[in-house]
This record gives C-alpha cells, sequence and structure tokens, in this order.
C-alpha cells in the first residue's frame, strides 16, 4: 500500500510505500527532513502528525515520551503511515540535493594524536561525494554492523574525507584502527547523513559547542564557513577532560588568530598538574552560560556527548533564551558494542 504524506507548512508532499519509513520516502524523493541517527535514539527528526495515523518502530523512550506521543509528535525516522497523513515539521533546505551513496575507499593515511586516530580516506578517482560540512558517514563492517563517524574537513577541500576517531578501550572497532588497521585497507561506507550543518541564510552569531571528538564536525563547518567568507560571529567551545584531549587545539587558535570573527574558548573538566592550565574549567555549556545572559539572538550548534548536549539545550532555551527552532545537535551515542559510537 502507498500511502501519501503531506509536509506542512512548506506543502511539499511525497508517497510512502508500505516497507518505508516517512523520513525513508522522503529522503529518497529529495525532501529535506531533518535527521541524525535514523533509530530512534537522537530526536532530530520529531515532528508533528497533524492528519492521519503513524505506526512507530522502536525507539528510545526518552526520546519520544508517552506524554509526546499524546500530543501528535512522532519521530519521522521509525514512523510508518497507516494511510495519508500530514505532518508538520521544520524542512531543512540543502539535503535533499544531496545523494546517499555506498561507495568503497582507500585508508590513505592514520594519523594518531593523543589518543584519537586521524583517518584520511580517498574515493575512486570516478566518484566524488557531495556533503554538507558537519554531515556523517556510516563504516560498513564485515558483520553487517556500522559505525557513524563525522565528516571533518569541507566539501571544497574533498579530496579525502577524514574522520576523527577516539580509541575506546573494548569497543572492536577502535581497537581495531589502532592495533590493526594498515594504510591502503579498502573500506565501504554510506553517506553523506545528518542534518548538522550550519545554516546559511541566517545571520545570527553561531556558538558551536563540542566536546571531544564533537570537534570533528565543527571543523569541517569553521573550514567551510572560512572558505566561503561567512564574517557572523563565530564562537567555539570545545571541552575535554585534560589538555592533552584537546587535540587541533592548535588549528582552533589559528582560526581565531587569522580570522577576526572566529572566537576558541577551550574547557577543560579535569586539567592535571602538568597541564598548568590557567584557562576555563567545568562543563563546557557552563561556560556558554557564564558568558551569554541572554542567548535570543544566537544558534547554537551542540556536538558530542549526549549528556553534554541534552544539557546545553535544556539551559540554553529555559534559562538563556534560545529560540527552540535555533538549537541545531548532532549526539554521539555508544552502541552496545563498547566504544562504537553511533548517532
Amino acid at each position: 500500500m502507498t500511502s501519501q504524506v503531506k509536509v506542512l507548512p512548506s506543502g511539499h508532499a511525497f508517497s510512502v510505500e508500505a516497507h518505508e519509513t516517512i523520513l525513508e520516502a522522503a529522503l529518497r524523493q529529495g525532501v529535506g527532513l531533518p535527521y541524525g541517527c535514523r533509530d530512534g535514539a537522537c530526536g532530530a527528526c520529531k515532528g508533528k502528525v497533524l492528519e492521519g495515523e503513524v505506526a512507530l518502530d522502536g525507539y528510545q523512550e526518552r526520546t519520544l515520551t508517552a506524554q509526546e506521543r499524546a500530543e501528535g509528535l512522532a519521530l519521522f525516522c521509525c514512523a510508518r503511515p497507516q494511510g495519508d497523513v500530514t505532518i508538520e515539521v521544520r524542512e531543512v533546505s540543502g539535503i535533499g540535493d544531496i545523494q546517499i551513496k555506498t561507495l568503497p575507499c582507500r585508508v590513505e593515511k592514520i594519523d594518531k594524536v593523543h589518543d584519537v586516530a586521524i583517518l584520511r580516506l580517498k574515493l575512486p578517482v570516478s566518484e566524488r561525494l557531495q556533503f554538507l560540512a558537519g554531515q556523517y558517514i556510516d563504516i560498513l563492517m564485515k558483520d553487517g554492523k556500522k559505525r557513524s563517524f563525522s565528516i571533518a574537513n569541507a566539501p571544497h577541500d574533498d579530496a579525502y574525507l577524514e574522520l576523527h576517531i577516539r580509541h575506546q578501550p573494548g569497543g572492536s572497532f577502535s581497537d581495531y584502527v589502532f592495533n590493526q588497521m594498515k594504510e591502503r585497507e579498502i573500506l565501504r561506507f554510506k553517506g553523506p547523513m545528518g542534518a548538522f550543518f550550519l545554516r546559511e541564510d541566517s545571520d545570527k552569531p553561531a556558538i558551536f559547542v563540542a566536546s571531544g571528538t564533537g570537534f570533528a564536525p565543527v571543523k569541517g563547518i569553521i573550514e567551510h564557513a572560512i572558505h566561503q567568507g561567512i564574517d557572523r560571529p563565530l564562537i567555539i567551545y570545545w571541552g575535554a577532560r585534560t589538555r592533552a584531549d584537546l587535540y587541533m587545539a592548535e588549528m582552533a587558535e589559528g582560526w581565531q588568530a587569522s580570522h577576526p570573527n572566529i572566537t576558541f574558548v577551550p574547557v577543560l573538566s579535569e586539567a592535571l598538574h602538568e597541564d598548568v592550565w590557567t584557562g576555563r574549567t567545568g562543563f563546557v555549556h557552563q561556560a556558554v552560560l557564564e558568558d551569554f545572559a541572554d542567548l535570543s539572538g544566537y544558534q547554537v550548534y551542540a556536538c558530542g556527548a549526549p549528556v553534554m548536549v541534552e544539557a546545553a539545550h535544556s539551559a540554553f532555551t529555559r534559562e538563556r533564551g534560545l529560540p527552540e527552532t535555533e538549537f541545531f545537535s548532532d549526539a554521539f551515542f555508544l552502541s552496545k558494542d563498547v566504544g562504537a559510537p553511533t548517532k
């Protein structure tokens, strides 16, 4: 059975086959619904069902509460229409024009900085991956599992795809990357995916809040903004435990030194004595709260550990007046395989 979906306020309409979710059908037909994990975990695709009914596949209850379901909200990555439906969701411009591909790639280079492996993946000569700065790819494993990693380079610099992979002891994939992976090895991936990218139709100052390797997509976005000559204020808060965990701090400091509109604020939560740290300390989202009494005129892009993303969203919208529509996030979840980040 084929169902018809109408999207408000845009008025876009598309068909959904019986085997598809609303999100899958939208992406297939170039309708830019927001999404992140595509697995019912992050809430990026949440919207309202105005008319008709949907059935929901498995999802995390903290992402869609019983109260929200009663109010007509749904996660469109898990929603299958039961007949024609009308939904309300804020579409994302740009995603619909980008084709999601499954491609091979070669591990061109592996650099290890502290406990982060920086991979550079080379695509076949005849292929090019079109993506938006900040999106991610799924590395497809031989056992059928996948590992999701943000693309850390900007689209204009696409000779390689750059990934930042933190070593998580006990995590089969990160252990493999650190202990066994060799240069020139062939991998397969699917992408690009995700709705974490700079909204270039806005001139509002943008605040980036990253924890750990959540810096990776921020790096891609900032490099893209510099390339495009975007001169709106871009303020980067990067939280880590120790100084060594700020594995590309010199690059971020260089952005600040070279571009008057870019500010870099590193924040350490567990600075070591040998760090001789005189900078900001504590939780990274708390540093933003200390610096801004009113966020009503800003955009915020948060990426990293779910606890940080959730704390930032709650505090910024409830305590500092940030509009819900100006908070964009990409949370890194751990799969059941310890240390395997997924979104």
